[in-house]
């Protein structure tokens, strides 16, 4: 029977997905799957891109453990895509690859000021209070009022971790240094912005609900947003989803807060809708001093308009939460407009010409584009996986498929790589430290540490 060397490159919700479908998948040939990922550790963006305070979504790992530990899969952590191993590398052992990269880096928000000291992107924060080893260790938080830009879960979970007490994160698994930064924070208000209208956000209930449970934080609203057009109306009466948002808005509106002068709380999060970013000042050292914004209103055909009205905000950081982006990988088409991989339904495509490239797959964000949940990167893997099934005919024809080839190659690069038993070590590691505190588990940042003690040496 022919069988299938497919490399994953990403070890991510979306790569591990997509090994699983292919392995329980209809086919007529055997499979043998290598997971590459350039982390030490596996699982992506749900350990290095969900809050700390999120177990229920932290959950999702339990899944991609039982995959990765049926035993069908190899991991190789550890190991950079174009440096330590290239695509000429994988055409040579495998018969095609599967790109599930994801998208890190944050989208530009191109406005006058963004480039201010002080001013950030809400990619690179959540990278810092995840414990991403490559991110630095310290975070500046000697901001009091600080401004979030975006309505997404992204925006969300940054102003959360900004307004929420350093103490109430101990239960979670947040690193020592981050609940260090954390607890130094001067922190009093924390200001979110978003274009559109309360009927118009992209967080979920769930997310939102959550803010208004933060211990000593008030939730301030401004009755000013809530004149709601007939299309706003429309969709909190059709869309249940946007009537629970609107239900735990209305709620906050009647709450003693900041908004009619009964709050009491030390820390504020205050939502501004309606608000589309202009600029940001910078003061003599050329931080970020305040926010200016164009108050915007509907345009009756479910998008807005500019009102001409100006409002400035003073602020001493700013982080913008408006999407992340995907980054290109060596030798691998990619569109820069759009921070993806040119592909149709997975197959890969030349960015010129939209030929099909032979062997290459993606899946995933760098596939897509940063948009959806765990239920579309599935969906999305069930797709490329189809077409890798069916592209029998065009698969690499590798000069040595031996399992062996791999493991050979990167000792001779001298390449330090992490397995699945290595996971494991960490992972008990990591709980072990937190044990004696009560806590989850205490994340190890350090790179060279976390291959330490993955590699038993």
């Amino acid at each position: 029977m022919t069988k299938l060397r497919l490399a994953i490159v990403g070890a991510g919700p979306a790569g591990i997905y997509a090994a699983d479908i292919l392995l329980k998948a209809e086919r007529q040939f055997d499979v043998s799957i290598d997971l590459f990922e350039q982390l030490p550790a596996p699982y992506g963006l749900v350990r290095y891109g969900v809050a700390p305070d999120h177990p229920r979504i932290k959950g999702i790992v339990n899944a991609l453990r039982d995959v990765l530990d049926s035993g069908d899969i190899r991991f190789f952590g550890n190991v950079l895509f174009g440096r330590d191993l290239t695509l000429a590398d994988l055409k040579n052992h495998y018969h095609a690859v599967v790109f599930s990269t994801g998208a890190i880096r944050d989208a530009d928000l191109d406005i006058p000021g963004i480039d201010a000291l002080g001013s950030y992107g809400a990619a690179d924060f959540v990278s810092w209070f995840d414990g991403h080893p490559d991110f630095p260790r310290e975070w500046p938080l000697d901001a009091e009022s600080v401004a979030v830009i975006g309505n997404g879960n992204v925006a969300l979970d940054v102003s959360r971790m900004l307004a929420k007490h350093a103490e109430d994160l101990l239960p979670t698994e947040i690193p020592d240094n981050v609940f260090a930064g954390l607890s130094e924070s001067r922190v009093t208000d924390v200001h979110v912005f978003g274009r559109r209208g309360p009927a118009q956000v992209k967080f979920t209930p769930l997310e939102l609900r959550e803010l208004g449970e933060l211990r000593d934080v008030d939730m301030v609203v401004y009755d000013e947003d809530f004149d709601y057009d007939e299309a706003s109306k429309v969709a909190i009466a059709s869309n249940k989803q946007v009537m629970v948002i609107d239900r735990v808005l209305q709620a906050w509106r009647k709450r003693p807060s900041v908004n009619n002068a009964g709050g009491e709380a030390s820390r504020r999060l205050h939502l501004h809708f309606w608000a589309n970013p202009v600029e940001v000042k910078k003061d003599a050292d050329g931080r970020v001093m305040s926010f200016v914004y164009e108050r915007t209103r509907p345009d009756g055909e479910g998008g807005v308009e500019g009102t001409g009205e100006m409002r400035e905000v003073a602020i001493q950081a700013m982080y913008r939460a408006v999407g992340y982006f995907g980054s290109p990988l060596a030798d691998v088409p990619f569109d820069k407009r759009h921070g993806v991989i040119p592909n149709q339904e997975g197959q890969v495509l030349h960015k010129d010409s939209n030929e099909r490239v032979p062997g290459v797959y993606a899946t995933g964000w760098i596939k897509r584009g940063p948009v959806g949940l765990i239920g579309h990167t599935k969906s999305d893997a069930m797709e490329t996986v189809r077409h890798i099934i069916n592209d029998q005919a065009s698969w690499w024809q590798p000069e040595d498929d031996s399992e062996g080839a791999i493991p050979a190659l990167l000792a001779e690069r001298d390449v330090k790589w992490t397995d699945l038993d290595g996971w494991h070590l960490l992972d008990q590691h990591e709980i072990a430290l937190g044990a004696p505190h009560e806590r989850a588990r205490i994340k190890v940042v350090d790179r060279d540490e976390m291959v330490r003690v993955s590699r038993g040496e």
